[in-house]
């Protein structure tokens, strides 16, 4: 019970650093101190050097011997391998959901697209995170609608380590615009069950997503 407990609470704490590593609590650069992170979040030092080892073998951090632990965070680089790569699986997670999804998903998918055309027709912060919320929410049900769990947890893995460069891009109104059209292409391709134009349509997304952000060119 208390080795459970202990991996529970260094899984818990290596989330939470990997989560503000990704969101950008934490900067480039920046040290994460053991004990600092321990008063925060209520643990003692040794969750929070285990999960500093974990985020090192993800190359979130590079710990330096003797003087401590530092973000290395996500390149622009690294950004671009990241979309290059889910363009191909979110092809393919499109085309196993043409065999796969339900009625209820197509339906959850249908309200998506609706609540993102109307939260794209106000201006304002709050606009622009919830159109970027419902993008994150198409592209989860269309992961679970793969039916296939490495697929589902390869694929949200990738679209957690890029979420500061795609709200970036969402949060832009004609970008968004043309994003929520685009899932509408991916969502009929799919109803009509043509997994080829699916594959197709969701490949494109994700490369637009990259031209947007002018990946594909410095690259």
């Amino acid at each position: 019970m208390e080795e459970y407990q202990d991996r529970s609470l260094r899984g818990r704490v290596f989330r939470r650093l990997r989560e503000d590593i990704l969101s950008g609590v934490y900067q480039e650069h920046e040290e994460l101190r053991e004990i600092t992170i321990g008063e925060e979040l209520g643990v003692s030092r040794t969750p929070v050097r285990e999960a500093l080892r974990q985020l090192e073998l993800e190359g979130l951090v590079t710990i330096v011997p003797n003087k401590g632990a530092y973000v290395t965070g996500i390149t622009r680089k690294d950004v671009a391998d990241i979309y290059g790569i889910r363009s191909m699986l979110e092809g393919m997670c499109a085309r196993r959901a043409t065999e796969h999804i339900t009625e209820k998903q197509i339906e959850e998918l249908e309200e998506v697209l609706l609540l993102s055309e109307f939260h794209l027709r106000k201006s304002s912060k709050e606009q622009a995170e919830q159109v970027t919320e419902l993008d994150g929410k198409f592209h989860k049900i269309l992961y679970e609608a793969s039916d296939s769990r490495i697929l589902e947890h390869v694929l949200s893995d990738f679209h957690k380590y890029v979420q500061m460069a795609r709200a970036m891009s969402v949060g832009e109104k004609n970008r968004a615009k043309k994003s929520i059209k685009e899932h509408r292409e991916i969502l009929e391709a799919i109803k009509k069950r043509d997994g080829d134009l699916a594959e197709r349509l969701a490949n494109r997304h994700i490369l637009n997503v990259m031209e947007n952000l002018h990946l594909a060119k410095d690259n």
